[in-house]
């Protein structure tokens, strides 16, 4: 009884709430999805316009851009400026132009003929793809005469059909008994519209109309071709006019095309012409209709079914289980436990049932608790005070670990500051003896000490650095192919000095066949090999050191065994060998040195490889060192190595191509001259004479007439910039290797190089050994050419250069000064640039950096820091010529 009543209001209450707001949505719905569809037909038409009109608009603003470059070529300016009379000059320069004419035609293809015509409409220089003869005359040449702007552009339509596109670059000469520039003629590029004529082709609907309009009426592109050449009305272009001006699809009647209404929308391109797209209004509409007869339809089975439905759903999801619900709590109250409800649907009502059996449980199992206390009390207060003890037996292992870790955090900065302190005494030592006394008899062997303890101070600084990435999982190993002889060979380069010095024999044992190459860290690798290696020859007093080369197919693993004749180690020792900061005992860091940290890396590094390292070894007998590396071969064609003897061709090959001399076309792109001089010197070392480009603009044009093999592109020059003139080179498709000089080496700069298409970066100073190898990497220089740097910077030529810059410096200090007082802080960001990658190259360091920090603060914008950046850099210079000697012993 009570079920029915509930069941008759909830219907009740269902009914009116479910169908009222279905009335009024269905109501809404159908008065409002007409003008939803005429905005959504009315979008779509309207960015399509937009889309088509930025794509030509782009297009032409390429051909424009081009057009302009073209008329600023130094080879056009060379052409003009020949008197008529220098026949043989005229004729020679009148092939070169041909040639930068020619080049642009081959980088842009759409590129029809280049003329080049004086100020009267004379062809003086032409250029065709299809090999056609210069026009007599331009249909439009009038009004280019009439108008004053330097730039313009013509549609016209063609005679056998289509339409042709024109651009005009004005071309003037400064004269300087004139005031103003004087007109020399005029460059015409006739362009192939085919990204116009495929924008027409396009429609966002079937039965769309495209247009393109002059502003006369005539349409140029058409998307029917049965209305090319033809003309709309004057009433109807000032329709269209007015549509343009507003932006806005709106219906007209355009009788010139048919008599229908079509929506139309409209869009002004530059030179007056109009972009059209047109659609029949009955067309545009058709979906909205269909879309209103089905909406109603939907709303009016909606009133019907869906209140019978809510009921019918809420009567089973919530009635039924209150029901089931209130029953069972009525027994549970009454005290029967034993009541449980069935297993509902995964929802909230099945939740409340899976807690009202839970709370049922729970209180069956506190009854049965309350009785197992009462009767075993005393034996759970027994159990609860021997886990306490436990406990209390774990948290004294846990303090004499802390303490311990303690201990060893003690001890190990105790050993830091000692091997930091040691190092830094000698280097501030002797540094403190030549700065008294400049010229010691004894100054170089002083020197050799001092970059001796900096190399060990940068490495200790290295190991910990390392080990810091390692504990905190942030140490990252790339995979790269490596040929294994070359870097066993750099392995033995540096170990066996350090073994011949110790008297000691070293051996390298390749157990043939062995795979050509491996992909792993050539760098990580090399670290493993090196510590283990160093280690084998610091602990060895006499014997041998010999390094075991082997590779194992199955696992696809190459193993390094480093064995020694040294002093060995007991079992407890090889326990805490591959700790951090551990040594095999005290008296072992106090006689051989070391902080511990070598061979743990090394065991990280070999697990980040893929591999391991292994150890075994004899108190008083030496020690086994096995380090296994994942080769990483991606596929079974395994290039194999088979004798000693490829070793042996190898070396005498590499010796060989040390010997020689490379013949290269180079482009060196450089503003600056003293940087300009300084490369050149530098490359010389190789045999290579550069050409010079002083800015970008001048690049780009060198790179598209000669073949460069190699282009050396500063990235900050006036005119153009070095990125902006590589993006132009790749866009023109020159693929040869481009790297790019600069000073600015943060990750984010370098990163914007390459995504321009640069294919490497040399930061400035120049660093010599990764000049080497970038001609290594493009050009094939052998690594051993670097060896003649050091006769080069000793070299008067490098002296004298040097000193024509230090001559240079007093004009350079005077030009930062006035632009400061002047207030100009785009030009000082570009000098103090200039200077900063300049000063690096010649070996002034404070200039370099003084200058860094002051264009780091303009490019920041901190004007708190600008007055004494710039104080700085002038302090810098002054103290440079105050010493110039000091600096010229610091070149040399």
């Amino acid at each position: 009884m009570k079920t029915s009543k509930l069941s008759i209001r909830l219907l009740w209450y269902i009914t009116p709430l479910v169908i009222l707001p279905l009335l009024f949505l269905g109501g809404f719905t159908l008065t409002n999805v007409t003008s939803s569809t005429q905005k959504q037909a009315k979008l779509i038409v309207s960015r399509f316009v937009e889309q088509q009109q930025q794509k030509m608009f782009n297009y032409m603003e390429i051909y424009q851009s081009t057009t302009k470059l073209l008329s600023t070529s130094p080879v056009l300016s060379d052409f003009l400026i020949t008197a008529p009379n220098e026949n043989q000059t005229k004729t020679k320069r009148l092939g070169a132009l041909m040639d930068v004419f020619a080049s642009y035609s081959e980088a842009y293809p759409d590129i029809i003929s280049i003329n080049l015509v004086d100020s009267l409409g004379n062809s003086t220089a032409f250029y065709s793809s299809n090999l056609s003869f210069a026009p007599e005359e331009y249909p439009f040449f009038d009004q280019v005469i009439k108008s004053n702007l330097r730039q313009q552009q013509y549609m016209l339509p063609a005679k056998e059909g289509g339409t042709q596109l024109y651009f005009v670059q004005q071309i003037y000469s400064v004269n300087f008994h004139l005031k103003r520039p004087q007109r020399q003629g005029y460059i015409i590029v006739q362009v192939a519209p085919s990204i116009i004529s495929s924008s027409i082709l396009e429609a966002p609907y079937d039965n769309t109309l495209n247009l393109l309009v002059s502003g006369q009426g005539e349409v140029l592109f058409s998307s029917d071709g049965h209305f090319t050449q033809s003309y709309l009305s004057d009433q109807e272009m000032a329709q269209i006019s007015s549509l343009a001006d507003r932006g806005k699809l709106d219906s007209i009647v355009l009788p010139s095309v048919d008599e229908l209404k079509r929506m139309t929308y409209s869009a002004q391109l530059s030179g007056g012409y109009y972009y059209i797209s047109t659609i029949p209004k009955s067309i545009l509409y058709q979906s909205g209709k269909a879309i209103s007869l089905i909406t109603a339809l939907i709303v009016i089975l909606s009133v019907v079914t869906l209140p019978v439905l809510i009921f019918i759903v809420v009567r089973n999801l919530l009635l039924t289980p209150i029901e089931l619900l209130g029953e069972a709590s009525h027994r549970v109250g009454d005290g029967d436990l034993s009541v449980f409800l069935p297993a509902h649907e995964d929802d909230e009502v099945g939740t409340l049932f899976d807690d009202f059996n839970h709370m049922v449980k729970q209180i069956r199992d506190f009854q049965g608790e309350l009785e197992d206390y009462k009767l075993h009390l005393e034996e759970k207060v027994e159990n609860r005070t021997r886990a306490l003890e436990e406990m209390n037996q774990q948290l004294e292992v846990a303090i004499t670990e802390a303490e311990q870790a303690n201990q060893l955090k003690s001890r190990f900065l105790a050993n830091m500051s000692h091997e930091i302190r040691t190092p830094l005494t000698a280097i501030m030592g002797f540094t403190e003896q030549l700065l008294h006394n400049p010229q010691a008899k004894n100054a170089e062997l002083h020197l050799d000490t001092i970059l001796r303890n900096s190399k060990h101070l940068l490495e200790l600084i290295n190991n910990i650095l390392d080990l810091s990435k390692i504990e905190a999982e942030k140490l990252e190993v790339e995979q790269n192919e490596i040929e294994f002889l070359p870097l066993l060979k750099d392995v033995e380069s540096i170990i066996l000095p350090m073994a011949e010095e110790k008297q000691l024999d070293f051996m390298l044992d390749y157990n043939f066949p062995l795979p050509k190459v491996l992909n792993s860290d050539e760098t990580r690798l090399k670290q493993i090999l090196l510590n283990i290696a160093s280690n084998a020859v610091k602990f060895t007093e006499q014997g041998s050191i010999i390094i075991g080369v082997d590779f194992k197919t199955g696992p696809d693993h190459f193993v390094f065994v480093i064995k020694d004749t040294g002093i060995g180690m007991s079992e407890s020792e090889m326990e805490r060998v591959f700790k951090p900061f551990e040594q095999a005992d005290t008296t072992t860091t106090r006689r051989f040195g070391g902080t511990g940290l070598g061979l743990c890396i090394s065991k990280n590094l070999a697990q980040l490889l893929g591999g391991d390292v292994q150890v075994t070894s004899e108190q008083g007998n030496g020690s086994v060192f096995s380090i296994s590396i994942a080769a990483n071969h991606q596929t079974t064609n395994i290039e194999w190595i088979d004798c000693d003897s490829y070793i042996h061709n190898q070396i005498s090959s590499t010796q060989e191509l040390a010997e020689k001399q490379l013949e290269a076309n180079i482009l060196l792109a450089e503003d600056n001259k003293d940087n300009q001089e300084l490369i050149t010197l530098l490359l010389s070392t190789w045999g290579l004479v550069p050409d010079i480009a002083n800015n970008g603009a001048e690049a780009v044009e060198m790179s598209l007439v000669n073949d460069y093999d190699l282009i050396l592109m500063d990235m900050q020059m006036p005119v153009m910039g070095g990125l902006e003139a590589t993006e132009m080179l790749r866009h023109a498709a020159y693929d040869g290797p481009i790297v790019a000089l600069t000073a600015n080496i943060m990750k984010n700069d370098i990163d914007n190089y390459l995504a321009a298409g640069c294919d490497a970066t040399l930061g400035k100073p120049i660093d010599r050994e990764k000049l080497g190898a970038v001609l290594l990497e493009f050009l094939q220089v052998d690594n051993d050419n670097l060896s003649k740097w050091n006769n080069l910077l000793e070299s008067e030529k490098f002296l004298q250069i040097s000193q024509n810059y230090l001559e240079k410096l007093p004009e350079q200090m005077e030009l930062v000064e006035s632009l400061y007082s002047e207030q100009d802080w785009e030009s000082l960001r570009a000098l103090a640039h200039s200077l900063k990658g300049s000063a690096g190259c010649f070996g002034f360091t404070n200039i370099h950096s003084a200058a860094g920090e002051l264009e780091n603060s303009l490019r920041d914008n901190n004007k708190a820091q600008w007055q004494y950046a710039t104080l700085s850099l002038v302090q810098a210079i002054k103290y440079t010529l105050s010493n110039e000697e000091v600096q010229l012993q610091a070149a040399r």
